[in-house]
């Protein structure tokens, strides 16, 4: 009988002990888990297992890797989104004008998230999004929409558009899994801009760039919103002294007539706003006193497509679409 006892108290004790040994086995596993873990722009904070930590103009936000539900306000953005084939768009600010060259987010399957600047917060509340991308129009509202879900802002930067476009689209590819799409479609990009710059830099041509609003316009330099044609593409300017800003320096015809540009750009902002045709806006720049400059005599006025420049500048397709409209203009 003490035999058994006594062999019956060893089987337990080394019972108890293979047990230990299990719980210290699964703890060191615990320990050893990954997180697949990444960070964007400069890093941040430890974030959780399938998350991208992004560094952006208004934070640093943790952002779900491939998210299911994506609510988009920038149409460079989406572009991109669309060039690359990432079909996780939830909804779209339709209560503008959307380009149409993305009027496939015109149908019902993508909810109407309001317009640029006055965002439908109930309806985004109620798609309970993974992920919201806006830019400058909405910036004043960061607050409000990452109360929702996480939030990042994705705008250009005009004073330094190219470092800033590739920012924002290599962050694009890593959060949606796309970076080996993205390298492929800058490196397609830049080529087209070395064959531009080339030929730019060899001409003596010089540039006025203005916004045609109504009966109104406005000049564009260096440094601008639409200065990529001088800071990127490498089109020389007429005047190098215009203001730098989001909407311009005002300027009359007559100051036009004075610069005198060996090439005039046109921005036709009311041809996507709702207001003036394209037609009306060549009628308000091609006047007398505008025939009198270069640009006029040698036929080297060029209306740009507005959709890009205007509505949707900063994505893989409109970037690429404005390099090339530049690139047809230089001789």
């Amino acid at each position: 009988m003490r035999k058994f006892t006594y062999a019956l108290m060893i089987g337990l004790i080394l019972l108890f002990l293979a047990a230990c040994g299990s719980d210290d086995d699964n703890k060191g596993a615990e320990t050893n888990t990954d997180t697949d873990t990444e960070e964007i722009g400069g890093g941040g904070g430890e974030a959780a297992a399938g998350t991208v930590t992004v560094e952006h103009e208004l934070d640093t936000t943790e952002v779900p890797v491939n998210p299911e539900s994506v609510v988009v306000f920038d149409f460079g953005i989406l572009d991109t989104l669309d060039k690359l084939g990432v079909e996780s768009v939830t909804g779209v600010a339709k209560g503008g004008t959307l380009p149409s060259y993305l009027d496939t987010f015109e149908s019902d399957e993508y909810e109407n998230i309001g317009s640029l600047k006055e965002p439908d917060f109930e309806k985004i509340s109620e798609i309970d999004p993974d992920l919201i991308i806006i830019s400058g129009r909405q910036a004043s509202l960061y607050d409000q929409l990452a109360e929702i879900a996480p939030t990042i802002h994705l705008g250009v930067d005009d004073g330094d558009y190219m470092n800033s476009f590739k920012n924002n689209m290599e962050t694009v590819g890593q959060i949606f899994d796309k970076e080996a799409e993205v390298e492929e479609e800058l490196t397609a990009i830049d080529d087209i801009i070395a064959d531009l710059n080339e030929r730019a830099e060899a001409s003596d041509e010089k540039a006025l760039i203005i916004l045609a609003n109504d009966d109104k316009i406005s000049a564009y330099g260096p440094s601008s919103r639409f200065g990529i044609i001088h800071d990127v593409f490498g089109v020389k300017p007429i005047d190098e002294n215009i203001e730098a800003s989001t909407h311009g320096m005002n300027v009359s015809f007559e100051y036009v007539m004075e610069q005198n540009p060996d090439i005039l750009y046109v921005i036709d902002r009311g041809a996507v706003v709702g207001g003036s045709e394209s037609e009306s806006a060549k009628q308000l720049v091609e006047n007398e006193l505008v025939e009198n400059t270069n640009a006029y005599k040698n036929d080297n006025i060029h209306y740009l497509n507005p959709e890009f420049w205007y509505l949707s500048g900063g994505g893989l397709v409109s970037v690429s679409e404005m390099a090339k409209q530049i690139d047809e203009t230089i001789e």
